[in-house]
């Protein structure tokens, strides 16, 4: 049998800090944006192959418990080489209110390579890339 569906169109995200969310998208990692509804309050915004959600949370946030959490644990986004994958760890790592929890290592025994951040608002990224080789 083949699948209903056709893949991801799109993932959505709740932040702590839409606005902080945005210029992390747009400026540290160079996406677009390419949507808003300020009623909602959500912002769209895409690199061009994945889109992305904002959607601003209201009220009192719990830290994230992998254990405990249901829903999105992270959203791994492809790299396209080690030496983008590095160049973006710097920027990330340099990027108020972002965190790295861990830097650029091999997933398991190789060969791709991957860190995982959060974003100024919060949502867990994963930075992933397979080296050519």
């Amino acid at each position: 049998m083949n699948p209903y569906t056709l893949g991801v169109d799109h993932v959505g995200l709740t932040v702590s800090d839409i606005e902080r969310s945005r210029r992390f998208f747009v400026e540290c990692l160079g996406w677009k944006v390419v949507g808003e509804n300020p009623a909602y309050p959500a912002v769209f915004v895409s690199d061009g192959a994945t889109r992305v959600t904002l959607w601003q949370a209201d009220g009192d946030r719990v830290a994230f418990d992998r254990r405990r959490n249901i829903g999105l644990h992270h959203l791994a986004l492809k790299i396209a080489d080690l030496d983008v994958l590095s160049e973006l760890h710097a920027r990330v790592s340099a990027w108020p209110d972002a965190v790295v929890e861990f830097a650029p290592e091999p997933v398991g025994k190789g060969p791709r390579v991957h860190c995982m951040i959060r974003e100024p608002g919060g949502a867990r990224i994963e930075l992933v890339c397979t080296p050519s080789g």
